[in-house]
């Protein structure tokens, strides 16, 4: 009777063990640095390409705010693909993470001397 029992709680723990493992191993990770979070833009084109997509088929025009939507929506579209070739043109330096680039615009001018 031990012995049974032993070896029923060794198949459980074997099996309990393989199934935490195939669960480890089958997630899904998460790229850490992918160009700079390119895959979040890429998710943003897509979710950008379906409003576009179901505003267009929207039946009425709502006093013009599906046009102006619609309008918005192209204008961000544009955006993404610049932000896409911008991180293209700027891929991410391995000691610096992403999003942490200098800013794109020129500095301000250097304040003249004070007078003595």
């Amino acid at each position: 009777m031990l012995k049974r029992s032993v070896m029923v709680a060794g198949v459980l723990a074997i099996g309990f063990v393989l199934g935490f493992v195939t669960v480890a191993l089958t997630q899904e990770k998460k790229p850490t640095q992918t160009r700079a979070g390119l895959y979040l833009i890429h998710a943003a084109a897509r979710s950008l390409e379906d409003a576009e997509k179901h505003l267009k088929r929207a039946e009425h025009d709502f006093g013009g705010h599906r046009a102006k939507a619609l309008e918005l929506v192209q204008h961000a579209q544009t955006e993404v693909r610049q932000a896409v070739e911008y991180a293209k043109a700027n891929p991410p330096t391995p000691n610096k993470p992403a999003g942490t680039s200098a800013p794109a615009t020129t500095p301000a001018p250097a304040a003249p001397p004070a007078k003595q």
